[in-house]
């Protein structure tokens, strides 16, 4: 779909609902406002890309609420040529938004069908994420530490090898509660086996499946 004129103007609504909402990163903003959302959806949901929700894609999952994407990076603390993991692919729009930032983007998707849908997606919009199908609790060891890492999933716990996965001085954003609602645990790791730890309350993630996160 092209990047029409509507589409941009909602946008840019969109950015100042976020900005009246409290995300205060200009680059985070920027981010969003570059990314054309509905390239990540199918063409007949124009009108729900530039809505502030969740929206549902393939294999039970969802596009996630331009909100929680810009809450989570702006946490993430993004600078230029970070690397970056993603828990979580999905539509491949955080990813995107992530690159547009500049950062290194290392995405795992554990479902083989939206995996197959992103890659094609990235390839068609020419838009630069590694990406592996897998599971994503057990991180991508081959291109660790990582600068960041960023969980697109909720879990019951964090997980203890993605910790190890974090470079230190790193952070990562990770959702962390019930099936049904979580936390936003943000972790700076200020060394070897030591992290802060801050919380933010009140989001719903779909669930982090995996070895260390909820098992089916």
């Amino acid at each position: 779909m092209t990047d029409s004129f509507l589409a941009r103007g909602k946008r840019k609504k969109l950015v100042e609902e976020l900005r009246r909402k409290g995300i205060t990163d200009e680059d985070v903003l920027r981010a969003i406002n570059k990314v054309p959302r509905h390239d990540f959806m199918d063409p007949a949901f124009l009108n729900h890309a530039y809505i502030d929700k969740a929206f549902p894609i393939s294999s039970g999952q969802t596009i996630s609420q331009p909100y929680t994407v810009a809450v989570q990076t702006q946490l993430l603390q993004v600078k230029k040529r970070d690397k970056i993991l993603e828990i979580g692919t999905g539509s491949g729009y955080q990813a995107a938004v992530l690159a547009e930032m500049g950062a290194k983007v290392y995405s795992i998707e554990r479902h083989i069908d939206v995996y197959n849908d992103v890659l094609k997606r990235f390839e068609k919009l020419g838009i630069r994420v590694h990406c592996k199908c897998g599971d994503g609790t057990l991180g991508w060891d081959q291109y660790s530490p990582f600068d960041k890492i960023i969980v697109t999933a909720g879990s019951p716990l964090v997980p203890e090898t993605l910790k190890k996965q974090l470079a230190v001085n790193g952070r990562m954003v990770v959702p962390v509660g019930s099936m049904s609602s979580q936390v936003l645990k943000v972790l700076t790791k200020t060394a070897e086996n030591e992290y802060e730890i801050e919380e933010i309350p009140s989001f719903v993630f779909v669930p982090l499946v995996g070895r260390e996160g909820w098992q089916k």
